[in-house]
């Protein structure tokens, strides 16, 4: 049989001397014996050799098709070309091929299907359980779990779904053949996996140690000083590469200011959106990055597991992840087929504050789960947009948290058709504080742990290993504190950080106006009527000046509104040159603002002196008629709306006005602004242009 497996590992790898990895094949062989297996071997390996090979030669004695859970189907193409050329069929279902479900379904029925591929969510659909699963749980030939770690509650990249994988294998016949896979587990994570998976697992292990890899931390807390780095240092390093950013934003403009300096380089996350004709761009951009036809893909966690490009030359971090597991992940794309590869860790002031941001917005807390039960059970169910009318909770949250409840055993909740119910189990159900705990405290201890990766002054691959429970972790001699001589420079140009600290001053965000309302008929107090808001009453489009608390000016409008109560003149200023550069149309002949009960003088007093130096009149004609909730504290358009209403008044005179700038001094939900607007556009204001100084916007993946 080995002979056999062979000659197919040469045709899907398409290399003529290819050979088994250490414990590929003794985990075929396994496979062949119909044990089970948890594979825990570094990124590159060849994980899915295994299962890929175990397929075809399970198929050639007569097994059923296989079933491939994974959360990477989109990143999985170049794996299937060679499953394609072993002969399997590979077929999918998910949400985007829709029309080829009732032909993949018959393809299954008359076994022409070799195997299957799902995401772990499709094990929520109802229709996918009782039409696909029912029917060929007796027959699968093999179970794969792809990216195993997610199993566990513990592994850093826990989800949901992927605790129905267990209720799966248990409906499974006892001699079907499973296997796991992951390149991230510690001993913790391996033994809850081996726990869920069952009685006589067989263990595959090998190094995590990657030979080619040379990894170096430069402390560098400034934004523009990273840019100045980067835009100084990608062209000298070999090859192409990914840098990793923890947010969407900082994807955005780090690719926007490296091609500024004429590199190739573009943003990929998560809000990338499909091309004009439906295909992926980012899939696009994959390939591109796989062709070497740009030097860079800047990249959040959205490019993670799955992805395969073994000559990448480098892998460099714009800010610090937040455990050692998801920088060995990421770092370890870099030099698997390559003599020489960088892994670069850059850390920035930013950090703490966006590994807390993830952990406390971890796990759903109790008041929201209290909070869903509480509305279903006083009702005969409920659509999530109906929920955001009863509660003052975000779609994400309400989302975050029915997904957890539909997880537990037994569940509290239940979906029909469109609405959610509760089940008998809610009565006594509350979230398990001490689990929750638990994880957190983790979390924190793997935040810490790489806080210490970030000083240590031993060889780095070393400690990632050790982190990692490599059972023989050795010194690599490659790394910055192993081989000084083999160092980036860390040194950046002055002038270049320059431009960077003025390019991150100039990072305006647009202001696009709302022109629908969250429902019909939403306001008592005024007469807006509708969803649509008419375009006569609509704002124009606006900027605002910065991020909240982010480089550039974020941290000085975080620092007038909280400490001095007073914007600084250096604020006037920018948003003069803002204005100046963006030339709003039709221009405003006069500034307004938005009033506030909580700080009276702070942003009338910053409206006033921009009028100023803009030479146009400030006309403080927006008074706050009724006090209402903080703004902050409304979740969804819904509540955030309901709570303006009748909030302002407008005191002027009807006739026809001059455009007008509407300044405040943050901008989250736009509601403000949109009702705001229409009340002047109400009384003949020609256009409203609102101005904010700060965006406050998390996006984070």
């Amino acid at each position: 049989m080995q002979p056999r497996a062979l000659e197919l590992l040469r045709r899907a790898l398409n290399n003529t001397q290819a050979v088994f990895r250490d414990g590929q094949w003794q985990s075929i062989q396994g496979l062949l014996e119909r044990k089970r297996i948890l594979v825990v071997q570094r990124t590159g390996w060849g994980k899915s050799v295994v299962y890929f090979l175990a397929t075809r030669l399970l198929r050639d004695q007569g097994a059923g098709p296989t079933l491939l859970i994974s959360p990477l189907l989109s990143l999985m193409r170049n794996q299937l070309e060679a499953a394609e050329r072993i002969g399997i069929t590979a077929r999918t279902i998910n949400s985007s091929n829709t029309d080829d479900w009732d032909q993949i379904k018959e393809d299954l029925q008359q076994d022409r299907v070799d195997l299957l591929l799902i995401s772990p969510e499709r094990l929520a659909n109802d229709a996918f359980r009782q039409d696909v699963l029912a029917d060929i749980a007796n027959r699968v030939g093999l179970f794969v779990v792809d990216e195993a770690h997610c199993i566990s509650d513990w592994g850093h990249d826990f989800r949901p779904d992927y605790r129905r994988i267990t209720r799966v294998l248990q409906a499974l016949p006892p001699n079907v053949p499973v296997v796991a896979t992951t390149a991230t587990a510690n001993d913790r994570v391996v033994a809850d996996v081996i726990s869920q998976l069952g009685d006589n697992i067989v263990l595959s292990r090998g190094p995590l140690t990657r030979e080619s890899l040379k990894l170096q931390n430069i402390n560098m807390p400034s934004p523009a000083a990273r840019m100045a780095w980067l835009a100084e240092t990608i062209p000298t390093l070999p090859g192409s590469g990914i840098i990793y950013t923890l947010t969407q934003r900082d994807a955005e403009r780090l690719t926007e200011l490296l091609q500024i300096n004429q590199i190739k380089a573009k943003a990929y996350h998560a809000g990338i959106p499909n091309n004009e004709d439906g295909t992926s761009a980012r899939e696009a951009m994959e390939q591109q990055l796989l062709n070497n036809e740009i030097k860079v893909l800047v990249a959040t966690v959205a490019l993670g597991m799955g992805f395969d490009k073994p000559d990448l030359g480098f892998v460099i971090h714009f800010q610090r992840p937040a455990s050692v597991v998801h920088y060995y992940q990421q770092v370890g794309r870099a030099g698997r087929a390559v003599d020489e590869a960088f892994g670069v860790l850059l850390c920035g002031e930013e950090d703490d504050h966006i590994a807390d941001f993830f952990i406390r917005s971890a796990f759903p807390p109790q008041d929201h789960v209290s909070a869903i039960l509480g509305a279903l059970d006083q009702t005969d169910g409920l659509s999530i947009p109906a929920m955001q009318r009863e509660l003052n909770l975000r779609q994400g949250q309400i989302e975050k948290t029915l997904k957890f409840l539909t997880v537990e055993s037994p569940s509290p909740v239940t979906k029909i058709g469109s609405k959610w119910h509760v089940t008998a189990a809610a009565a006594t159900y509350r979230v398990n504080q001490d689990y929750v705990d638990a994880i957190i405290a983790i979390r924190r201890e793997e935040q810490a742990q790489m806080q210490a990766y970030m000083t240590h002054q031993g060889c780095l691959m070393q400690f990632l290993a050790q982190a990692l429970d490599d059972p023989n972790p050795q010194a690599c001699g490659r790394c910055k504190n192993c081989n000084p001589d083999l160092l980036l420079s860390e040194g950046y140009n002055d002038a270049l950080a320059n431009r960077a600290a003025l390019f991150l001053k100039r990072s305006y965000q647009p202001i696009d106006p709302r022109k629908k309302w969250p429902a019909a008929n939403i306001f008592a107090h005024y007469p807006f009527g509708g969803s649509n808001i008419p375009a006569e009453l609509q704002a124009a489009e606006g900027r605002a000046l910065s991020l909240w608390r982010d480089a550039g000016w974020g941290q000085l409008v975080a620092s007038g509104k909280h400490e001095t109560d007073h914007f600084a003149d250096e604020l006037v200023t920018a948003c003069a040159e803002m204005i100046a550069q963006w030339q709003p149309d039709p221009a405003p002949k006069w500034v307004t603002c938005i009033p506030s009960q909580r700080h009276p003088n702070l942003v009338p007093d910053f409206a006033r002196r921009l009028a100023d130096a803009l030479h146009l009149k400030f006309v403080p004609c927006i008074e706050k008629v009724r006090d209402h909730q903080q703004q902050k504290f409304m979740e969804n358009s819904y509540q955030q709306a309901k709570n303006l209403d009748g909030a302002f008044q407008v005191n002027l005179e009807p006739k026809a006005w001059s455009p007008c700038l509407l300044v405040d001094d943050m901008v989250d939900s736009r509601w403000t602004f949109t009702v705001a607007a229409a009340l002047l556009r109400q009384a003949g204001v020609a256009a409203v242009h609102p101005l904010a100084l700060a965006l406050n916007s998390p996006r984070m993946d």
